[in-house]
């Protein structure tokens, strides 16, 4: 009773016993579509014939090269050159005598840029289009320009009329694949990369997802139109340069995060050694600076999750399976460039947490330049402005 009014107690039924067909039919639904998809990816792994190999990776257990100065954000301050002009300057050769820099395109397009005092008033000329996706890029004696397509092979391109002659498809009767890197000595020798006999440019990720040995450093002599191959069997030779005393050429393997040099003259001619070894990125194009100094660009910089992929075949076989059937972004950051003296120990760095895919630098005057193979537009930064200072000025 409450307030002297009588409360009649209600009954409920009671609840009615569990449906333990429905509760299995729920559980083994939710067991089928765990198992569904984990049963189909060990199958398709193991039925996918994409079969990465092993690495020769060096000594882990010791840190990347460091250099005692940094712009570690280069994006400030810094100027976008020819926007709509230009569509992925992948590499950039500048030629003193005439005050211009040249460059390739994702387009096919050769561009001749020439700068003012204003960015903005930057002339872009079209100088001719190769057919295919030129690349390494290098002023020859008369300033034609030698280049690397990765399609169409080792071109040479007059500079006044663009007309184009190709040199070299070929070496030892395996045509090149993904022609890279080139530079050119005092001699008039050619000297240049294929990164790979076996994977074109736009299948660049399953040579480094794969591990094996595809590049090539050769030798073209244009008086005798004679190509060699220096060294084979190299990990995506990437670029190329010249040492300013010209006794030996630099080349770039990416995927291991090394530079090394073979000698063209005097007493170790033939031989290999060390240039810059455990580089802190994964290394592209190369570029001597006139001042003993070489500016080597970084696509990204050694990251964890690239550092797992190179190191792991299985992560890489992973990578390879998603990269078929679902497709995969790059991931990357701290692109830019590493300057290093002519023994290839680091001097500056220079680099931004939002740059990736930086495929070369060079030197000119006061300003850093910086080509792509994604940006649409080359990146400049003026370096009496923008320093590389020690790190406790930071």
């Amino acid at each position: 009773m409450a307030n002297g009014v009588a409360v009649q107690e209600r009954s409920f039924p009671p609840p009615p016993p569990p449906n333990r067909r429905t509760s299995s039919c729920t559980f083994y639904s939710f067991l089928f579509s765990l198992l569904l998809p984990i049963t189909a990816s060990i199958l398709l792994y193991h039925l996918d014939s994409f079969d990465p190999a092993p690495y020769p990776l060096p000594d882990h257990t010791q840190p990347p090269l460091k250099a005692l100065t940094k712009n570690d954000r280069i994006l400030h301050g810094s100027d976008r050159v020819g926007v709509g002009r230009l569509q992925a300057p992948e590499d950039l050769a500048y030629d003193a005598k005439l005050g211009v820099i040249y460059t390739g395109c994702g387009d096919g397009w050769i561009k001749r840029v020439r700068f003012n005092e204003s960015v903005s008033d930057s002339v872009i000329d079209d100088l001719v289009n190769t057919g295919g996706r030129p690349l390494g890029i290098a002023i020859g004696h008369y300033h034609e320009l030698i280049v690397a397509d990765t399609y169409k092979g080792l071109l040479n391109i007059t500079s006044s009329d663009g007309s184009v002659q190709v040199l070299t498809q070929e070496a030892e009767g395996v045509k090149f694949k993904l022609t890279d890197g080139v530079g050119v000595a005092n001699d008039g020798m050619i000297y240049f990369t294929d990164a790979s006999y076996k994977y074109n440019f736009h299948e660049f990720i399953w040579d480094i997802l794969e591990g094996k040995p595809h590049g090539r450093l050769m030798s073209y002599d244009p008086a005798t139109k004679e190509t060699k191959v220096l060294l084979k069997d190299l990990y995506f030779a990437n670029g190329i340069a010249v040492s300013p005393d010209q006794t030996f050429v630099v080349y770039c393997e990416t995927p291991l995060r090394r530079c090394s040099k073979y000698y063209i003259h005097g007493e170790k001619k033939g031989s290999v050694d060390d240039f810059s070894p455990n580089l802190p990125g994964y290394p592209d194009n190369i570029h001597f600076d006139g001042q003993g100094r070489a500016w080597i660009a970084f696509s990204t910089e050694k990251t964890l999750l690239w550092d797992l992929t190179i190191r792991y075949p299985v992560i890489r076989k992973v990578t390879g399976i998603v990269e078929k059937y679902v497709g995969t972004p790059f991931i990357g950051k701290n692109g830019g460039v590493l300057v290093v003296d002519s023994e290839g120990k680091p001097c500056e760095h220079y680099y931004d947490p939002g740059l990736t895919l930086i495929s070369s630098g060079i030197k000119i005057g006061d300003h850093l330049y910086c080509g792509s193979i994604n940006n649409p537009y080359i990146v400049r930064l003026d370096l009496s402005k923008y320093p590389a200072l020690p790190a406790y000025e930071q």
